[in-house]
């Protein structure tokens, strides 16, 4: 049985389905006063998109090769090494993040739904961002035919 404390979190969690969805959120949930952290930035494309908008952005992929080519396509853009489920590492970037975004490909589908929403649960309570934006139709059609309970 749960108790009042749990599942209490001010972060707002954005379901978006495909790479063009996931680009198109970014005008509509950052500003020039947000710190943004991409977890999954692979090139460092959406990065540099998430760039644009924000005040800062650091990009990260588990990666290091994957580090080093975005390091190398995108100049002046923070990139570095993270494992997603690392939580920890997270803390050690050493910022204040109001919004995260999430582009793992190998926890969108159906079968990894429990490992994203435990992920997302994780990241929302110990960095307490204002938005998580995933990049997960899964996620987004699971949202999609929820309907909380009232009472």
């Amino acid at each position: 049985m749960g108790n009042d404390r749990q599942f209490k979190s001010g972060t707002q969690f954005v379901g978006t389905r495909g790479v063009k969805e996931y680009r198109a959120s970014i005008p509509f949930w950052v500003t020039s006063s947000d710190i943004v952290l991409e977890i999954g930035c692979e090139w460092g494309t959406t990065t540099k998109i998430i760039a644009q908008h924000a005040r800062t952005v650091i990009g990260t992929d588990v990666s290091p090769k994957v580090i080093e080519r975005a390091r190398e396509r995108n100049p002046g853009i923070q990139f570095e090494i993270l494992d997603a489920f690392d939580v920890r590492a997270a803390l050690d970037l050493d910022q204040k993040f109001t919004k995260i975004y999430i582009d793992m490909s190998g926890i969108s589908g159906y079968r990894s739904l429990l490992d994203l929403i435990a992920l997302l649960n994780s990241y929302s309570i110990i960095l307490r961002p204002e938005a998580i934006v995933v990049k997960s139709g899964a996620l987004k059609h699971f949202a999609s035919r929820c309907t909380p309970f009232t009472g």
